[in-house]
């Protein structure tokens, strides 16, 4: 038995771990606070910005971060005077937007930041998606929040705003960032009031004002989001009250709002203390849950689980939050539940059982009427057929075990004898007090070996043994010393107290065993899904802990297109998915609720279908068709497996958003990208171009009055021109072959100085003034190559040498072998790369401009991206490094494989 069983007052020592943990976390973490509208316009701008000057004026560093006026003068006059970060302008679709800008903010470090509109979706290419997600960096640096939000930005009411307004709102956030704010202030004022800001043109500009009143901003709607900010609030304020009583262990029940409890049992009067508990609850508008305590020492027959099932699952329906506790005493389990759930009033059933069994069994009900304190107790009695039924405390009928009993019998016979034995051994009998010892030490191995029937059957045995062979007169059952019946009956009564403690202890150790199983399974579950990437490789993960813990058939079902649910992963090749259960599952998914087997929807499926709900909503549905239809009816198993099902949701939710990231980021990079090739390319092309139409246009007007050379210089420069226009067009073409996995290398075994020699008669022009030192070591052999490929490589590496090196200096080409590879080196003497760009320099559309050197004129940034790409087929690597001494070296190696042909001498 655990401290806090012996003592209910003693605190948790996780909880107060979790406590510590927590303010921890806080300490190191700047403070959120959220000012809460039901609309636009209410003034959670202008509350925000007047508290910030409030808190200016303390002498508290305060900038404002984003704030969005929308031209209220009211609300610009008040961010005069205030410092105002520079916003972060972001060019998208022709449209130039104005953001947060988080580094400078992170730079800046204030005291204090404002944020507007928290929901906000960022521009692409922001570091964060949502302005939230900024706000939460902004708090992890230390740096204390006031932001501003409305109610239907949540993402727990998106659905129902929906529904109210007709209007679905596209930016949301999840609940738990306005659950993590250090506090939340309700900004409201009446309807007709806003409406009428409205018509004043304070809220819109007058032209939009009357359309507005018409759609959102009706008087019907803004009731409505009026009273969801208000509840959101209330529950708010609710568990910070919460808390506050957690954190200071108030144990008394503090009657701020109605909470119910109601007290289910196996009794058939259970099911209408769970409607009459319904009843008040919903006569006070209050939350309520329905509890019940498990106790290992007692065993339910298959009528009364079934019973307690259907009880709870009857609560779950009608709007109640299902408890299952395990312990000893009911009543102290039940107190503990209410006075840390703040429950004003609890529901309980009118003891049936005669008055005698209550004054020495004890009462429940009388047990929580004297411990209840401050909370009203509501006692309903039973109707007569239920009172006439089958209560459900006496526990489940079974065989009698009689080996285990035999078993019993055989260790006092045993303790019999080892005592008879001694006293042989001793020339004497044995004190008589050490024989009870010994006899009620039987009793402990009997109790904890073979249960409690057997233990009181030792019991009885050991007292009569004691007698007959100990007790003068021997061998006989009559007593010769009158008091020995008070050491009989001492005797017998505490070895019943000690079988009973013993059993009990043994019930609460097998008990503790099948919890710490579910635990293990729960945390193995966590780990795996914890560590596993990838949204297939989760499903299985989750698919196969299910089917091992439950003995069953598991099936996961995922939506596709239109919300149609396609089976995604299964345990079992046999797993038939008929129409009957897909549309069974799709049930399930439409409603998020259970369906299936063992509920009280379409209950003639073969299995029960679980909706995977996460936060932003069911991700799916887990199929589980059991082995043993009759383990659904078991509230633990129900439990366990509901709690599977929503690790398996968080886990695919994870993977989900991980996908959605990659995503919005493959196509933030897609848009980045496009911009940067038009970028270059409008710039790299029209740079030829204009020095083609000028030396074209000079032929054209003046060319005969040009001498020969001018004329022949004004032709070269239109051909080199070319050449170059034609180099970055074959290289945009290379590059979308590389991509698009359309490059195919044909390779055959060639020479590679005939490679090398092609190549730099290619760029003969190119080359001219330069010194081009060409090494090629004479044991070189033929190598597996697309020759044409990889001309273009030793081109494109030449011509990058020659773009980025001053005029007239040399160029090193080195061709080596090693063992089964080939090294190609091209060296210069430039200026060298920039450092830490030798890798990023093989990046698409990256430049690396040297110090010194013109960058306007350069290239796309593709030629050594294409490199890559074609030695990388080759089943080569590239690399770059700078030299000693100066300049640039770019190597790659290619293996060579295979057997080469032979070479005919003769020719």
């Amino acid at each position: 038995m655990n401290q806090r069983a012996l003592d209910p007052q003693r605190p948790d020592p996780d909880e107060l771990l979790a406590e510590v943990q927590q303010q921890e976390r806080k300490a190191v973490r700047g403070k959120l606070k959220v000012f809460f509208g039901a609309a636009p316009g209410v003034g959670k701008t202008y509350a925000m910005l007047e508290e910030g000057r409030a808190r200016a004026a303390e002498g508290m560093d305060v900038v404002v971060g984003y704030a969005e006026p929308h031209a209220r003068t009211d609300t610009e006059a008040l961010l005069l005077g205030v410092e105002i970060l520079p916003y972060q302008f972001v060019d998208y679709r022709n449209v130039r937007l104005k953001e947060f800008d988080l580094d400078a903010a992170l730079k800046r470090r204030p005291a204090l930041l404002l944020i507007d509109e928290l929901a906000h979706t960022n521009a692409p290419g922001m570091r964060h998606s949502k302005r939230w997600q900024d706000v939460m960096e902004v708090l992890g640096a230390g740096i204390d929040v006031y932001t501003t939000l409305n109610v239907q930005h949540l993402e727990s009411v998106n659905d129902i705003v929906e529904r109210i307004t007709g209007v679905k709102v596209r930016e949301t956030l999840p609940d738990s960032v306005l659950e993590q704010a250090d506090d939340v202030e309700l900004i409201d004022i009446a309807p007709d009031e806003l409406l009428e800001r409205i018509e004043e043109g304070k809220v819109y500009a007058p032209e939009l004002a009357e359309r507005a009143s018409r759609n959102f901003f009706s008087k019907g709607n803004l009731l409505a989001l009026r009273e969801l900010a208000l509840r959101r609030t209330a529950d708010r304020v609710d568990a910070q009250m919460q808390d506050f009583r957690r954190e200071n262990r108030v144990r008394e029940t503090w009657a701020a709002t109605e909470r119910l409890l109601v007290c289910v049992s196996p009794s058939p009067l259970s099911a209408r203390l769970v409607r009459a508990a319904k009843r008040l609850a919903a006569s006070l508008r209050a939350p309520w849950v329905a509890v019940y305590v498990e106790r290992p020492a007692l065993r339910l027959s298959q009528a009364d689980r079934d019973r307690v099932t259907q009880t709870l699952r009857l609560a779950a329906q009608l709007g109640a939050e299902t408890v299952t506790l395990s312990g000893q005493s009911v009543s102290e389990e039940v107190l503990s539940c209410a006075r840390e759930r703040n429950v004003t009033k609890i529901v309980i059933g009118k003891p049936e059982r005669p008055r005698w069994r209550e004054m020495i069994f004890g009462s429940a009900v009388e047990e929580i009427i004297r411990g209840s304190g401050a909370i009203d107790i509501y006692v309903i009695r039973a109707l007569a057929e239920e009172a006439a039924a089958p209560t459900g405390e006496r526990p489940e009928a079974t065989p009698v075990r009689w080996p285990q009993y035999a078993a019993g019998a055989a260790v006092v016979a045993a303790c019999t004898a080892l005592a008879w034995c001694a006293g042989l051994a001793f020339h004497g009998p044995i004190d008589l007090t050490n024989l009870v010892m010994a006899y009620l030490l039987a009793v402990v191995i009997v109790a904890t070996r073979f249960g409690r029937g057997p233990a009181i059957m030792a019991s009885a045995l050991s007292v009569a043994a004691f007698d007959y062979f100990f007790v003068p007169p021997r061998f006989t059952f009559a007593v010769s010393d009158l008091h020995y019946f008070l050491t009989f009956g001492v005797m017998l009564a505490v070895a019943l107290i000690i079988s009973t403690l013993t059993d009990r202890v043994r019930e609460q150790a097998l008990a503790s065993r099948d919890r710490e199983r579910r635990t293990a399974a729960l945390l193995r579950l966590s780990r795996d899904l914890a560590a596993i990437r990838g949204k297939e490789n989760l499903l299985k993960a989750a698919v196969r802990h299910v089917a091992e813990v439950f003995d069953c058939q598991v099936i996961i079902l995922l939506p596709g297109p239109l919300s149609h649910l396609t089976p995604r992963e299964a345990k079992v090749e046999d797993y038939a998915m008929n129409d009957r259960e897909l549309a069974v599952a799709q049930w399930a998914f439409d409603h998020d609720q259970a369906a299936g087997l063992g509920t009280a929807t379409l209950p003639a499926a073969r299995a029960i279908y679980l909706p995977l709900t996460a936060s932003r909503g069911t991700a799916g549905v887990l199929g589980v068709c059991p082995a043993q239809p009759q383990r659904l009816a078991d509230p633990e198993q129900m439990r366990l497996i509901e709690a599977f099902v929503s690790q398996a949701a968080l886990a695919i939710e994870r993977a989900l958003l991980a996908e959605e990231a990659q995503q919005a980021w493959v196509q933030v990079e897609a848009e980045m990208m496009r911009n940067t090739l038009l970028s270059s390319v409008s710039h790299d092309l029209r740079t030829p171009l204009a020095a083609i139409e000028g030396a074209a246009s000079s032929l054209v007007e003046t060319g005969t009055a040009l001498s020969e050379d001018l004329r022949r210089q004004l032709a070269e420069t239109i051909y080199d021109e070319s050449e170059r226009m034609d180099r970055l067009i074959n290289n945009l073409l290379d590059m979308t072959r590389l991509e698009s996995g359309g490059l195919r290398v044909r390779k055959e075994w060639q020479p590679l100085q005939e490679v090398i020699g092609s190549a730099l008669h290619h760029l003969e022009k190119r080359l001219r003034g330069r010194e081009v030192k060409v090494t090629i070591a004479p044991d070189l052999p033929l190598v597996p190559i697309d020759a044409i490929s990889m001309e273009q490589v030793l081109a494109n590496l030449l011509d990058n040498a020659v773009e980025y090196t001053p005029p007239g200096s040399p160029i090193e080409v080195r061709g080596t072998r090693a063992e089964g590879t080939v090294t190609v080196e091209i060296s210069d003497r430039g200026p060298g790369l920039p450092t830490g760009t030798e890798q990023r320099v093989f990046q698409k559309f990256f430049r690396a401009v040297p110090d010194g050197v013109d960058g306007a004129r350069r290239g796309i940034g593709l030629g050594l991206a294409i490199c890559r790409g074609i030695v990388e087929a080759h089943g080569g690597v590239i690399s770059a490094e700078n030299r000693e001494g100066g300049g640039a070296k770019f190597r790659f190696t290619i293996p060579v494989e295979g057997t080469p042909p032979p070479v005919d001498a003769r020719g």
